[in-house]
């Protein structure tokens, strides 16, 4: 009911089905997708929900909407069990059974290189081992978020063999792009009030440890960004030799960690990005993708995280920012309610004395409504 309330729909029409929508969703571009996670995030900054200058970036894997078993070799073609059972004959087994094939490819090295296989449903998904530990297709899919309120600035959904410091560039530019579209917004619609989003962009980025390298230390560096990035275990001594400038910012970002603010910062970053993490994928149900090619996904999350970033704003104005949050607001309005109508009569009944019905003498603190289930014998005694 809410959702048709919100859409427009009215109960004597049937809802659009599914290929309705996903029609829909093919004919506008991604462009348009972009402008209403733009226009959300227009929303969030008149609500002072948009800082822009620290910015905390983490990434997560979705399960693509293709099988392993439908993998082909780039070259020529080749399915997997053909593949399979061309090793088997080299191999000395004519007739080759599962077993067998199990067995041969339980010996091979390298088995699964996005190198050499895709899937010809979706080109874009990539072998990927997940977190559980089990190996599927799958895209990587990347949140900036404003470490001062927990909005996501940008989202970018990229191959999910790419390591973090590749992917880190991309959403970084697109999260700066995002703020300084916000800053002149702002300067066009209130020049003469207090600006709500900072006016130096983005200043400070927090990652974790998968994003650690002297390559991209130096490039923040070079935009003027500070890291807060922690460094992974090294087996030995690092060597610095015609590594100065690698060294400095190392040494600087390591610094900056050991302080309080550095250490607020980290904390920060698993409660906020991770908590963006768990709404969209976890809760809102996008784990795993059955829209297949990264143009289709990219136009599904944009619209998935605007609606997460609006549910921020609805929580930040109202105190609540789903529609089931705000049933269950309404269950306790009610039942306020209802006590405040029981503390009331039970004081004009104090007033008046007790009241006798056909089942007997009724005590002064009944209540119709909330001691209607008990019997009269309950009542009077």
């Amino acid at each position: 009911m809410s959702i048709r309330e919100f859409v427009g729909i009215p109960l004597n029409e049937g809802a659009p089905d599914h290929t309705t929508i996903s029609r829909t969703r093919r004919l506008i571009d991604v462009e348009t997708h972009r402008q209403v996670f733009a226009w959300v995030l227009g929303l969030l900054a008149d609500a002072s929900l948009v800082k822009g200058k620290r910015i905390g970036i983490d990434a997560t894997t979705l399960e693509a909407n293709a099988a392993m078993r439908s993998i082909i070799r780039r070259d020529n073609g080749q399915s997997y069990e053909d593949f399979l059972k061309g090793l088997a004959q080299q191999s000395g087994i004519a007739t080759p059974t599962r077993e067998d094939l199990a067995r041969v490819d339980r010996k091979r090295k390298k088995k699964g290189s996005n190198d050499e296989w895709v899937n010809p449903h979706d080109p874009d998904a990539r072998i990927t081992k997940m977190k559980d530990g089990c190996t599927h297709l799958a895209h990587k899919a990347e949140h900036a978020v404003d470490m001062d309120t927990g909005a996501v600035v940008a989202v970018t959904l990229q191959e999910a063999d790419l390591g973090d410091t590749t992917t880190i560039k991309e959403t970084l530019a697109e999260a700066g792009a995002a703020v300084a579209d916000l800053i002149q917004r702002e300067a066009e619609a209130q020049p003469l009030e207090k600006p709500q989003v900072h006016l130096g962009g983005i200043e400070e980025v927090v990652a974790d440890k998968g994003y650690h390298s002297g390559a991209v230390l130096q490039d923040l560096r070079a935009a003027g960004v500070r890291t807060y990035i922690p460094e992974k275990k090294q087996a030995g001594k690092r060597h610095w030799v015609e590594k100065e400038e690698e060294q400095q910012v190392v040494y600087a970002n390591r610094q900056r960690l050991q302080r309080a603010k550095g250490k607020r910062l980290l904390r920060k970053r698993g409660e906020l990005i991770e908590r963006t993490f768990a709404h969209c994928y976890g809760t809102g149900g996008m784990r795993r993708t059955h829209l297949r090619k990264h143009n289709n996904i990219l136009k599904r999350l944009l619209v998935h995280v605007a609606g997460m970033n609006l549910g921020l704003l609805l929580r930040n104005l109202y105190g609540v920012g789903t529609p089931r949050s705000l049933q269950g607001l309404s269950f306790a309005l009610r039942f306020l309610v209802a006590i405040l109508a029981c503390t009331i009569d039970a004081e004009r009944s104090r007033e008046s004395g007790v009241r006798v019905t056909r089942r007997g003498v009724v005590p002064p603190y009944y209540h119709l409504l909330l001691c209607a289930k008990f019997g009269a014998s309950e009542i009077q005694n």
